[in-house]
């Protein structure tokens, strides 16, 4: 893909699953990465293998809900690329499976922070820069439960309906500096995630996050460019021809 050669894409939660695979498919395509995790060693070596494979990279451990960290993010990611084209807020906690009368405070804090408060962190941060340049790409992941009430998925049901309604809300925001905002729904992906919340699923049935892969090309480059405020359910998605 010629159009994403040079652009800078932004991607959170980067070392497992679905990141991991965005972190190295972007890469791929000439696009210069932003990368950041909570697991420093995992960050390292997600970073080795993009640079060793002639990509560039950027990459700083990260805890999204901490402002002063993101912000240090932020900052290192400008100072070394000037810019940024897209940011795909991927880093999410599962919490528990558990019904809401069980479900303890310190866990629905931690996933409301890291899933939610994250999101608007990262993005707030980065918008100023996208809204400068006039352009920029926001991708942010919800799920299956993210607009169906499901039984125990508790806070990491009603962080993702908070998702959709930060992302519907900030895609009309944006409109006027030609910065769009989307939604993906992934579908259920043969990950570690994914492994927690259905323990006796056989994640051999299931797709693999580089499957899904061109779902996020296509919303990073310039074809998608009059494309806002949408939700994507990846694995249905149907990505034009010649991406």
């Amino acid at each position: 893909m010629k159009d994403l050669n040079d652009k800078v894409v932004v991607i959170t939660g980067a070392t497992k699953g679905l990141g991991a695979a965005l972190s190295r498919g972007f890469a791929h395509t000439g696009a210069k990465v932003a990368i950041c995790a909570r697991g420093s060693e995992e960050l390292k070596q997600i970073e080795k293998e993009i640079i060793s494979s002639g990509g560039e990279v950027f990459s700083l451990p990260v805890d999204v809900k901490d402002p002063e960290q993101v912000q240090r993010f932020v900052s290192g990611t400008l100072n070394k690329f000037g810019k940024v084209d897209a940011l795909i807020n991927n880093a999410s906690i599962l919490g528990k499976r558990v019904p809401v009368s069980d479900y303890d405070y310190e866990t629905w804090c931690d996933v409301i922070d890291v899933n939610v408060t994250g999101i608007f962190l990262m993005t707030k941060a980065f918008l100023p820069s996208m809204m400068k340049q006039r352009s920029g790409s926001v991708v942010n992941l919800s799920s299956g439960v993210g607009n169906k009430g499901k039984p125990n998925w508790g806070a990491y049901s009603v962080s993702k309906f908070g998702v959709e309604g930060f992302s519907y809300m900030l895609a009309e925001e944006l409109r006027e500096y030609s910065v769009r905002v989307n939604i993906v729904n992934p579908g259920g992906l043969a990950t570690d995630m994914r492994r927690a919340a259905y323990p006796e699923e056989d994640q051999s049935t299931l797709k693999k996050p580089e499957d899904i892969l061109p779902v996020f090309l296509y919303l990073v480059s310039d074809t998608s460019k009059n494309m806002t405020g949408s939700r994507i359910n990846a694995q249905e998605f149907d990505v034009p021809a010649g991406l």
